[in-house]
């Protein structure tokens, strides 16, 4: 069977998230690094996002649509669980740190790197108003692991993937780690998936983080 090819960047959290599924399933893959907006990815993704994956003549894009594949396409530990309730709840964790999360991290992020300040120092207000809505939801996310170390249920999902990449920003960014460090739960459950291969092979390069 020809290789998976996966077009994006390690440094973008949503290619990360498919590289770590393809490796927590056993999947061998290719990853092309490129730019964000680069011909290839336009050459697959209308909107020029990342990731996009090739495999054979089929092309595909957007993260959690790529990552189903993978999951119903090729063998390995199941990242969708097939039990209702638990596939449900996967869902919602997914579309809860896409939607809500990578929003405000996205935010909390750029008022440090393109504040829009006349000096160009750090948009304090911004960050100050930010603050209580990130540990708020962190808090939030704190209480589904405590229990089983888990999103869902007790075992890895492709909601735990997709929010792990997002945690290792917000440890990243300026303050972060201390907001992080307030979620006891959630602390521990990224030093634990933290030793995972998946996780351990696909850090990103040094540089600003991308979740496009």
């Amino acid at each position: 069977m020809q290789e998976i090819e996966i077009i994006g960047s390690l440094r973008s959290s949503y290619t990360r998230a498919v590289c770590m599924a393809c490796i927590e399933k056993g999947i061998p893959y290719v990853l092309t690094e490129c730019l964000l907006g680069a011909p290839e990815l336009f050459a697959i993704n209308p909107f020029g996002k990342m990731p996009v994956l090739r495999h054979a003549d089929f092309e595909l894009y957007e993260s959690k649509a790529i990552a189903t594949y993978l999951d119903r396409a090729f063998p390995g530990p199941a990242l969708f669980p097939s039990d209702p309730p638990l596939a449900a709840l996967t869902e919602q964790w997914i579309s809860v740190v896409n939607s809500v999360l990578y929003a405000t991290v996205l935010s909390y992020m750029l008022a440090y790197v393109k504040p829009g300040t006349a000096d160009g120092s750090p948009d304090r207000a911004a960050i100050e108003a930010l603050r209580p809505a990130l540990q708020k939801q962190l808090s939030i996310l704190d209480e589904p692991v405590a229990a089983h170390g888990y999103l869902v249920g007790d075992q890895l999902t492709f909601a735990d993937i997709n929010l792990l990449t997002i945690l290792h920003t917000v440890r990243l960014i300026p303050g972060g780690a201390e907001l992080l460090a307030n979620a006891v739960h959630l602390a521990r459950y990224l030093d634990r998936h933290a030793t995972r291969e998946s996780y351990r092979r696909t850090l990103p390069p040094p540089g600003p983080p991308r979740r496009a």
